[in-house]
Parts: structure tokens; C-alpha cells; sequence
């Protein structure tokens, strides 16, 4: 699996915060990277909207509260994320 990486849409930033747009982008990366980390690492069998949840929960409490407050990510994405852990587990015991 590919690491995951946050990208976010410049139309949706104010003119002004624009230039935030770069360390923004790191930050939310690296919190959804510690997250998929850390489920992976506990994956136990959970379905993939269960791990999807739980990514997007550990992704919000890396983050500091007012980031994570208007943290709206894409879910669809989200879920790939989670789809590729439960795929690797089921990979993995087999």
C-alpha cells in the first residue's frame, strides 16, 4: 500500500490562507500516516467501515483541536485507505 497523503482543494481556501496551504497539507499527512500506522498495526478482523471510523478518529486526535474541528476529508478516500489495511491483513493470513 502506497502511503496516504492529504490534498487539499485551494478553491476552498480563503485568498488570505492560501499560503497556508502547504503546511497545512504536511500536517494533515502526517496525522493520517500515524493513524493508518497505528490501525494497521491493531487491525483485528474489524469490517472496513469500522476501520474507516477509527482512521478518520486517529487521523482528528493528532491533529490540534481547531485543525481537526474543520477536518472534513474526503471519506470515499478515507475508506480506500481502510480497504487496502483490511485487504493486507486478509493477504497476510492466508
Amino acid at each position: 500500500m502506497s502511503e496516504p497523503h492529504v490534498t487539499l482543494d485551494p478553491t476552498g481556501l480563503d485568498p488570505e490562507r492560501r499560503h497556508l496551504r502547504g503546511p497545512l497539507e504536511e500536517q494533515l499527512t502526517s496525522a493520517l500516516r500515524a493513524a493508518t500506522d497505528r490501525v494497521r498495526a491493531e487491525y483485528a478482523g474489524e469490517p472496513v467501515e469500522q476501520v474507516c471510523q477509527r482512521l478518520l478518529d486517529e487521523t482528528r486526535a493528532g491533529l490540534h483541536p481547531d485543525i481537526a474541528e474543520g477536518f472534513t476529508p474526503d471519506m470515499d478516500e478515507f475508506c480506500r485507505v481502510a480497504v487496502a489495511i483490511v485487504r493486507q491483513d486478509t493477504a497476510g493470513s492466508g
